[in-house]
């Protein structure tokens, strides 16, 4: 059988290469899927072969709950920037003036966040962010599901342990999903694919990491046996081990191929489906790598070089104001068309009132327009030399733009919303859409436009309006038809099985997004615990902090929305999770945390066990909590916190033995730790090393120890 699953996993890992990295599918959705699954009930049934890099890992898991500090066994240095071609120019000079004449290699600076990626014997071991340089955060099982980072290496000419570095970066495509998403759940948008990238890889739960669909370019070999001893073959051998590499590299050999790619990559990024923000010069031998030298902060042997943001300067026509399905009003600046970065811009975000009083921005002002992040066009800037005499500040709008009502600013948001949530027109049609949507009732038939139709026919005003439709109300009404409105009441009365947490999720609370909704739901079980619960129960779920709780228990402290609510209950809709059958009451009325990761079932398996034995879980440490259920690398607050409450902590093994009837798991009701967590609590509380699931954490390590004989890296 072991022989069958290394079939399956070198089979998978090969279609993985061909899709991600050679973007050369060789079979299809279907087959691929049904491989994986069949891997996947191979490796349930026999848990002995379990592997950290089998294909299966790459959909995330919740096993990640802190970020164990790592140092670099090299340095990660930053590079320098420059910003014009005459200070690329100096920097050429400079080399060749120290060791003569080089070869250098260019490529594109993505624009992305850095992680260094550990190899031993042509398997993943560990990726760790760049942090300061010298230590950084541990986030292999985030990393485990970027489908375009090898975990088991082709070939068998790589050394037995070596380090990539690379960019972690969010393709647009990804980018403007995530956002539209945030969006239809009330949730501030990332402002740029980078910083949507860094919080993705920073984020406690992989399979939320892989549902947002990173990619990784590799750029830089590092370890003291290298098959070359320049970066451009080290690199490209790289490729044939299964890294996906950038194919916009050159070899350069004096100043004017280098302007020549700097001038072609500035043309070539605005075609490219990600961010880049300019290009990296390197000195190619690692001999003279080595004769350049570092600074305290950069490699002396390359530098990057920035290009300019592209800009067009164009007038202020107008500004208007746009309500969401939040309320939260968003001004958009109305533009005199002009081309920028290859498209046609008429429209750009001024975001809020505080940017647009930043930048004393004015109606009939000159403006400079950028894209931020590539993508979405801002204004930054005014000319004030073309500026008109007469012309006045904007005075922000106060009242709402659709129903008149007040605006109000909360605190700590720079935006203004419309509270009138239930009778404001954009908000009203933006939450049926929301409601409808296939993650929430999943109802098929109704787009926006069809939601927008029966808004302004009267039929529906609220989402509960959906259930009380008629076929012959719908039939009649422009482009639908007879067989249309069949589908569509069909679809509405099977929404009404959809389960709780779906239902939860589409009846747009702010900040509940669809994980929130699934925690709420099966932390409290129905709709009727949830609107009951105190803030501090609600800060017990899983993920949930004071402003998610605050919005919660402001939504059903609302009439209109308790009314809503209740048609939709009488309506048949599931405000009750499915019953589970339980295997025991061994954790009967028991409060549990969990924390830590574990030997031999994911965080995931343990919630369901804890409830399966009528056990509750929480997510923080409390005077409630009955049991601390404590794995490797756990959290060294809770454990303090938990030993101040006098809660008692208990291992997976002990946890095993409750739930299988033993007489207190050999749990210890002294208030002592029991044999090896009393270690770890040793350990954490003064020792020199914390163990982990692989030994110890190295030392931090000094920017001269250990650096590769081949080369440095940044």
């Amino acid at each position: 059988m072991r022989r069958k699953i290394e079939e399956l996993r070198a089979k998978l890992n090969q279609y993985n290469y061909q899709y991600y990295v050679l973007n050369d599918p060789s079979v299809s959705d279907f087959e691929y899927d049904m491989l994986m699954r069949e891997l996947q009930e191979l490796e349930k049934e026999h848990p002995e072969f379990a592997d950290p890099n089998s294909p299966t890992n790459r959909v995330g898991s919740d096993l990640t709950t802190e970020f164990e500090n790592v140092a670099h066994r090299y340095p990660m240095l930053s590079l320098a920037n420059t910003y014009s071609l005459e200070e690329v120019k100096d920097f050429c000079e400079r080399v060749e003036k120290e060791v003569g004449p080089a070869e250098y290699v260019c490529e594109l600076k993505f624009d992305g966040t850095a992680i260094s990626l550990t190899y031993e014997h042509g398997r993943l071991l560990r990726a760790v962010t760049r942090g300061d340089g010298v230590t950084g955060d541990d986030v292999t099982a985030n990393v485990r599901t970027i489908r375009s980072v090898p975990l088991v290496l082709r070939g068998d000419d790589y050394p037995d342990f070596f380090e990539i570095r690379g960019e972690i970066f969010m393709p647009h495509a990804s980018f403007e999903r995530l956002n539209a998403e945030r969006e239809s759940n009330g949730e501030q948008l990332f402002a740029n694919p980078r910083n949507a990238a860094a919080g993705t890889l920073k984020l406690q739960n992989s399979r939320v990491v892989a549902e947002r669909g990173l990619d990784c370019f590799l750029y830089f070999l590092v370890g003291e046996n290298l098959p070359f001893d320049n970066h451009w073959d080290n690199v490209n051998k790289a490729r044939e081990w299964g890294f996906k590499i950038s194919d916009h590299m050159r070899l350069c050999r004096n100043i004017e191929d280098i302007n020549d790619y700097i001038s072609r990559a500035d043309v070539l990024r605005h075609s490219l489906p990600y961010d880049t923000d300019g290009a990296v010069i390197k000195v190619n031998e690692y001999i003279l790598q080595r004769q350049l030298g570092t600074t305290a902060k950069s490699p002396r042997w390359a530098v990057a070089y920035k290009f300019k943001a592209e800009q067009a300067l164009t007038e202020l026509l107008s500004v208007d104001y746009q309500v969401g399905r939040t309320g939260a009003i968003t001004p958009v600046a109305n533009l005199d068309p002009v081309q920028l970065a290859g498209t046609t811009v008429k429209r750009a975000s001024l975001h809020n009132s505080e940017q647009i009083a930043l930048l004393d921005v004015r109606i009939g002002d000159m403006v400079y327009v950028e894209k931020g992040g590539e993508i979405i066009p801002k204004i930054t800037g005014v000319e004030l030399s073309k500026r008109r005499p007469d012309s006045r500040p904007i005075a922000f709008i106060d009242r709402c733009p659709e129903c008149g009502t007040p605006l109000v600013k909360y605190e700590g948001e720079a935006r203004h919303y419309c509270p009138n949530q239930n009778h404001c027109p954009p908000q009203i049609v933006g939450r049926i859409v929301h409601f409808i949507s296939r993650r929430a009732m999943d109802i098929d038939g109704l787009g926006e436009e069809t939601v927008v139709l029966l808004y302004n026919e009267g039929l529906v005003k609220d989402v509960a309006d959906l259930y009380d439709l008629r076929a012959a109300d719908i039939a009649v009404l422009p482009r639908l038809g007879d067989k249309s409105a069949e589908n569509i009441m069909n679809s509405i009365e099977r929404s009404k099985q959809v389960p709780f947490h779906r239902v939860l999720y589409g009846i747009g609370i702010r900040f509940v997004g669809e994980t929130t909704a699934k925690n709420l739901a099966a932390h409290f079980g129905n709709i009727d615990a949830l609107m009951s619960a105190t803030r501090e129960e609600l800060e017990q779920t899983e993920e949930i902090g004071g402003k998610i709780a605050d919005s919660i228990i402001s939504y059903f402290a609302n009439d209109d929305n308790m009314h809503i609510v209740n048609r939709l209950r009488e309506a048949g809709l599931q405000f009750e999770e499915a019953e589970t059958q339980l295997e025991s009451e061994s954790l009967a009325g028991k409060n549990i945390v969990i924390s830590g990761t574990f030997v031999r079932h994911s965080r995931d398996e343990l919630k369901k066990l804890i409830e399966l034995h009528g056990g509750k879980n929480l997510a923080a440490v409390s005077g409630n909590v009955d049991y601390l259920l404590a794995g490797d690398n756990m959290g060294p607050a809770k454990l303090k916190k938990a030993e101040k409450l006098g809660v008692e902590i208990i291992s997976e093994s002990q946890f095993e033995a409750m739930i299988a009837g033993k007489e207190d798991g050999g749990a210890k009701t002294d208030g002592s730790l029991g044999e090896g967590l009393q270690i770890m609590h040793d350990d954490i509380a003064g020792a020199d090393n914390i163990p982990t699931n692989n030994g110890v954490i190295e030392k931090n390590l000094t920017a001269t120890e250990n650096m590769p004989v081949q080369g440095r890296l940044f």
